[in-house]
């Protein structure tokens, strides 16, 4: 049996469709004049991968 990487199962979640769901990034600091309100407020969105990298996060979660 593969061991789970801790590291990708802290920055990814599964959804219940098998989709790959993560936090988009630039939502940590400089949030001040420099980014748009719209841009911030997108930023707050979850992310998906695309099929191609959602199977490598995959394998190293031990899920293929």
């Amino acid at each position: 049996m593969m061991k789970t990487k801790k590291a990708v199962a802290k920055r990814f979640k599964i959804t219940a469709n098998g989709k790959v769901k993560h936090q988009k990034s630039g939502r940590r600091h400089n949030l001040g004049p420099k980014k748009s309100k719209r841009r911030k407020r997108n930023l707050r969105k979850p992310g998906y991968l695309e099929k191609g990298d959602a199977e490598k996060v995959l394998r190293a979660l031990g899920m293929k």
